[in-house]
């Protein structure tokens, strides 16, 4: 498949999950989409039956579940919960790549408060139309949502705090740009927290993708080394890939985090 058959499956993917979302607002609505198509695997964020602890909803607490609307719940389809790495703090500038349902900017806008501000990122349609009808239900007023590609952010330099993702990453054909628009839209000081499926550094690219789709964020994962490569290659610093749990054979959920310099640093 050509990279636009790539994206243009993932599109298709989350566009059918947040159909199915609006018009269940339960995790196993997104029983309509095939199995094979999810993040992880067939019992996971699609099935039918429970949720497993590895994706989805079930990587949030109690409390960030009663936080939120029931739709940005359901559709949580990440392999993490960047929050819980990211530090928010009241005040800061946050962007979400590939934002979903809103799930991660409804939770970063109560971190920030009044005085901070969240953006969502998707570039499907359906899942912004969801995510800021999810918005409207929790009475965030410091948030928006765009239109756009994680490779391509609409956003200007130094814009943000912080860039968090939730398992969207692995889904970019062109992960070099992904890095660098973070990069470029970070203020100097800033950083990353984002949570990612990634492969043990022995696995090859061409095993990687044995092991599940790309849709499924599985055949698109960096190794942990291809990783802080391409960070270090971008200008940043402080990088550091940790295994959390395991999505796949020698393929692992991680955090992911590394910070812009303070000073002067190619861009």
């Amino acid at each position: 498949m050509t990279d636009q058959d790539i994206r243009e499956q993932v599109r298709l993917r989350y566009a059918e999950a947040a159909n199915a979302v609006s018009a269940d607002a339960s995790a196993s609505a997104l029983a309509v989409v095939d199995a094979d198509q999810c993040c992880g695997t067939q019992t996971s964020c699609c099935g039918g039956g429970e949720v497993e602890a590895v994706f989805g909803a079930a990587l949030y607490s109690a409390d960030e579940h009663g936080e939120l609307p029931a739709e940005a719940i359901a559709a949580s389809l990440g392999c993490g919960n960047p929050l819980a790495v990211a530090d928010l703090r009241a005040g800061e500038r946050v962007l979400d790549l590939g934002s979903g349902g809103g799930i991660d900017v409804l939770l970063s806008a109560r971190r920030v408060g009044s005085t901070g501000f969240a953006y969502g990122l998707d570039m499907t349609e359906e899942m912004l139309t969801l995510a800021r009808a999810n918005a409207t239900k929790a009475g965030a007023t410091n948030v928006e949502f765009v239109k756009g590609t994680i490779e391509d952010i609409p956003l200007p330099d130094a814009s943000v705090d912080v860039v968090i993702s939730n398992c969207v990453i692995n889904l970019s054909t062109d992960k070099p740009a992904v890095i660098a628009e973070m990069f470029r839209v970070l203020v100097p000081g800033g950083r990353i927290g984002i949570s990612d499926v990634v492969a043990e550094d022995h696995l090859a690219p061409q095993v990687r993708a044995e092991r599940g789709s790309y849709v499924g964020c599985i055949a698109g994962a960096l190794s942990r080394a291809e990783y802080l490569h391409e960070l270090s290659e971008a200008g940043f610093t402080d990088a550091d890939v940790i295994f959390t749990h395991e999505a796949a054979p020698d393929m692992h959920g991680a955090i992911v985090r590394a910070s812009k310099p303070a000073g002067p640093a190619h861009a």
